[in-house]
This record gives structure tokens, sequence and C-alpha cells, in this order.
């Protein structure tokens, strides 16, 4: 398939720049999977597209604040955007000016802290060491900023409110942004109904919103984030299989945190690093639904939610979800695909 295949036009003033109040009344589009038939509802609306003994999946990772502001010893400005962490010390990280951040090169963020560029990767990032005097979590939070998408240009005055409400274990460089929906009410509205939950842990990489480079899609590479499933959640979903009850994934990294986890057949507690790609013709093993937002023009996600209905159908919601003003993106309104 084309990466064309999977492009819409969207205008530049639909691209949600705040969120709105309370979370739950954004607007939501209802898809039937297999007709493609729609209807434009609210968020809190969710529940009536639920029934007892349905079973949400929940992407619980919180969002760190990764971008640090440093300089070189020459005095030059330079970025660096923390990705994944191998170790106590070692990073691997995004730079610019890249191209002045060679192998050797240190930057030094404030007195406590401060690092060394120890190697590159594959996808153009680079390996570093932080030297810190104290607990790197306190010192980053002090002086990382919490990273927003490009295409948000306006201030967010409440950090929290990139953050999901059950957000739990941290790491991630982008919030899982389905989530961003769900207010502690709703979710307490839905718990009461009889429908399940569970809590699974991937930490969002940029990877996920990588640009597709090839003209091929099946040519892409997936960059590696990692995902952690615990017993309990992989019981719980084991169970919900065997019984045929519904296993409804909240965003795309919950989707990718299943099917990964699932690869067998069966869903596998632990923890591992996945590249999984989901495009049309992929078999879900373990997702029967899903809550997830508006998409990029062909972007890895929105191939991925065509593969659970098709690209037909997506591509149509899309044209309508322009027609009808809806928002899009991070702070955008949503989808429940079912």
């Amino acid at each position: 398939m084309e990466v064309t295949d999977f492009d819409y036009d969207l205008p530049q003033e639909l691209i949600a720049q705040t969120p709105v109040e309370p979370r739950d009344s954004s607007r939501l589009l209802v898809m039937d999977k297999k007709t493609g038939e729609l209807e434009h509802r609210h968020f809190f609306n969710l529940p009536e597209y639920l029934k007892p003994g349905d079973l949400l999946v929940f992407n619980d990772t919180r969002v760190i604040p990764a971008r640090l502001h440093g300089f070189k010893t020459t005095g030059a400005h330079v970025e660096v955007f923390l990705l994944n962490r191998k170790n106590a010390t070692d990073w691997e990280v995004l730079v610019k000016p890249g191209k002045k951040l060679q192998k050797g090169a240190r930057i030094k963020f404030s007195d406590e802290l401060s690092c060394e560029i120890l190697d590159t990767t594959d996808f153009g990032g680079r390996i570093a060491r932080f030297q810190y005097d104290g607990i790197f979590e306190e010192i980053l939070d002090r002086l990382g900023e919490t990273p927003l998408p490009p295409y948000i240009h306006e201030k967010l005055e409440d950090k929290e409110r990139y953050q999901t409400v059950y957000n739990r274990e941290r790491g991630s460089a982008a919030a899982p942004t389905a989530g961003l929906h769900f207010t502690r009410e709703l979710l307490q509205k839905i718990r009461d109904m009889g429908v399940e939950e569970v809590f699974v842990t991937l930490h969002v990489g940029l990877g996920t919103f990588r640009p597709v480079n090839e003209s091929r899609i099946e040519d892409h590479k997936m960059h590696r984030e990692f995902y952690t499933v615990s017993q309990e959640a992989a019981d719980a979903i084991n169970k919900a299989k065997r019984e045929g009850r519904r296993i409804i994934a909240v965003g795309t990294t919950s989707v990718r945190t299943l099917e990964s986890a699932g690869a067998s057949g069966e869903m596998k507690a632990g923890g591992n690093w996945t590249s999984i790609f989901i495009y049309p013709g992929y078999q879900f093993r373990f997702v029967d639904a899903l809550v997830t937002n508006f998409h990029l023009p062909q972007s890895t996600l929105i191939m991925l939610v065509s593969a659970l209905s098709t690209r037909e159908n997506i591509l149509h919601a899309y044209k309508v979800a322009v027609q009808e003003k809806y928002r899009f993106f991070s702070f955008g309104d949503a989808m429940f695909i079912h």
C-alpha cells in the first residue's frame, strides 16, 4: 500500500490548540467498524455504547518533563529531548542542533546536571550519559519542560491537563491522548455499569509520530517503545477473551501493547520492547473496539485505526469530521470505533 493512500485534507484551524473543560465535553464521533455508519455525540455519552462485561484497557503512563535546555562548553545553546531510559545514567535522546552534538560532546544544564554524548543511534538520536547531584527525577521536575506536540502553539496553563487522570508510571515523551477525555466521574460511572478496567503501560516515544518516509508503507520501520503488562492485567484480558467479552483499547498505545504482549494468542505478563506496525490486513488478536483521537494524515496511527475497520471507512469518517468542524489531534475530539 502507498503512504498517499492515507492522506486527507485538514484545515489548520481545526488543529486543537487548547483542551476543553470538562475533559469529557469533547465531541465523540462513533463509528460502526463494519458498516462505517457514523453518529455525532459527546464523550460523556460513551457509556451508552458500553455494556456490563466489557473490558476497557488503559495505558497508565505519565509524561515526564523530557525537554532540557543546556549549553555546550563553547557556550552554544542546545536542546536535549529524553526518549528512553537505558539504565541509571544513560538515556536515548534527541538533540538540537544534531550536527554539532557528536560523540564526546558535553552539555551542562545546571550546577547539578550535565551529560556527555556517548554514541549515535539508528534513528538519528544519541546515547547520553548524565551526571547529577541528587535524585534525577527531582532534578528533571525542576529543570525539564513537559513536551507538547509541535502543532500546539498555545501555552498550556495547567501541565496536568496533558496527563490522563489515571496516570501512574513515569516515562513517556508524549501523552496517550485518547485517555485525556476521561474524568474521574466518568470512569466511576463506567465502573458502576459493570464494565471492567485494567491498566497496562507503554511509554510513548516519538517513533509513534515519526513520519512514514517510505512510499510503500510495508517498507517503514517503527521505532521501539517499552511496555509492561502485569500478571493481574494479563489474567483479566485472557479471561475476557475466553469468555467472548469485548476488549476495548483506550488509545493506539494500548492497542500496540495488547497486540505485542498477546502476539502468541495468549496475553503474556512482563515487560518488553515493541516495534509492531499495524496497518490494513493485520488480524487483531485481542482488540475488538477502540477509543482514539484523530490522527495526522499519512501517519502510522491512521494506518492502525484503518486496520480495525477499513481505509475507506476511516477516511470517510475523517472527511465528515472535517466538514462538521471536529477538533483534531492531542487536545481535539475523539472517535469510538466499535
